[in-house]
């Protein structure tokens, strides 16, 4: 194992829950084995980007509602390609080269997983996406 693979492996926290068990596809354990963990570690880096990507669209998202800031999340993210492809950079600069290697044989499954996992992470954090009021 390289000195690269070594040290992404070590920094990426542990997931309990994120099982991984026989008889479960490859993408699967994908999801569970590499994608999560790097969702994890790169969480306010995601935080980050995305209220970058608020103010470049004049903050129109802190007008909505509730759902519309869940449709705000999922347009961005889906229909964006520019912004997409960030994020999926995001991910795949902490791959490993062996990742890497297993990543594109199924790339635009994995693609698919990876977005909506970052879609439901943003979600789940929306409370963090408020409007700073300077008095």
């Amino acid at each position: 194992m390289s000195d690269r693979s070594y040290s992404l492996l070590s920094i990426r926290p542990e997931i309990p829950s994120a099982k991984i068990i026989e008889g479960m596809s490859d993408n699967e354990r994908f999801q569970n084995q590499t994608l999560r963990p790097i969702l994890r570690l790169q969480n306010f880096m995601f935080l980050a980007v995305f209220k970058n990507y608020i103010a470049k669209h004049k903050n129109s998202f802190y007008e909505l509602s509730l759902e519309k800031r869940f449709e705000f999340i999922e347009n961005a993210i889906q229909k964006d390609i520019k912004f997409r492809n960030s994020l999926k950079g995001i991910v795949i600069g902490h791959f490993t080269v062996e990742e890497y290697d297993i990543y594109i044989k199924n790339s635009s499954a994995l693609n698919k997983r990876m977005m909506n996992m970052v879609i439901n992470r943003l979600k789940d954090q929306i409370q963090l996406f408020e409007a700073v009021v300077l008095l």
